[in-house]
């Protein structure tokens, strides 16, 4: 069974890799390809995708610095956030974010 986003989880054995990273990769992957697909165009599109980019990027870069994050999600939101059908992936993306923030152990 898959966990969600908001669950904590361990590295797998073996793997040095923060969870969080890789929930991060896969939501960030997620809608990069539900953006790609959308057939409409509109005006903050090309945002949307470079800002996708520099998340994936950062995932791929080990630790990612959370006020870039941040950022990153602030433009992204701003960019697709009244096209509704990116919605469950634009917030899947701010929870994969949210976990950086969290204090650890809780």
């Amino acid at each position: 069974m898959l966990r969600s986003l908001g669950q904590r989880q361990r590295p797998v054995t073996g793997s040095d890799e923060d969870p969080r990273v890789a929930g991060l990769r896969t939501a960030v992957s997620r809608l990069r390809r539900e953006l790609a697909a959308h057939p409409a165009e509109f005006t903050d599109r090309a945002i949307a995708e470079d800002e996708l980019a520099a998340l994936a990027a950062m995932a791929t870069g080990g630790l990612p610095e959370i006020p870039r994050l941040r950022r990153s999600l602030l433009l992204i939101a701003g960019a697709i956030g009244s096209v509704s059908a990116l919605s469950r992936g634009l917030a899947d993306v701010r929870q994969a974010v949210d976990l950086f923030s969290e204090t650890p152990g809780r």
